[in-house]
């Protein structure tokens, strides 16, 4: 993908910036303006925690549908212009709408689920609480790393 802008060239891992850019736009905006309309509306602080965690998903299946879009542009691209070019002459700036989305998914499912862990667990047990919301991080880490490996064995590329 076109990487660059007149003569500057953008790195490839800073894209995370709009990921890390999405999860703090969130997290802002659910402070700032979500939990004040629901206090006016509703009389309570936002949305519960499962909510929240739903609402992350949500976000995070929107973002494939994109990402689903950007690759088959991509994979056309590459068809039409052979796949022996290095660089496909498409912007990489179609990634950013998917990394961002990413963030705000993952912006509500990791509060909603750290919340959910804190509030719900027995007193004795809040300090074991974080440590589950970090294992289900590496445990999902892991079942994704898998998921890549077999899909690479299958398609055998």
């Amino acid at each position: 993908m076109e990487r660059s802008i007149g003569s500057f060239q953008i790195p490839g891992g800073s894209f995370n910036a709009f990921y890390i850019a999405g999860i703090l736009i969130a997290s802002a905006f659910y402070d700032w303006v979500i939990i004040c309309l629901m206090r006016k509306w509703k009389g309570k602080n936002g949305f519960t925690n499962l909510q929240r965690i739903a609402i992350g998903i949500v976000f995070s299946i929107v973002a494939m549908v994109i990402a689903t879009f950007a690759e088959t542009k991509r994979i056309n691209v590459a068809n039409f212009m052979g796949r022996n070019l290095t660089t496909l002459p498409i912007s990489c700036f179609i990634l950013i709408p998917q990394f961002f989305l990413v963030g705000v998914g993952e912006s509500f499912i990791y509060n909603g689920q750290l919340d959910f862990f804190i509030t719900k667990a027995p007193k004795g047990m809040k300090a074991m609480s974080t440590a589950l919301f970090l294992s289900t991080i590496g445990l999902g880490f892991f079942v994704s790393s898998f998921l890549v490996t077999i899909v690479k064995q299958v398609t055998g590329n």
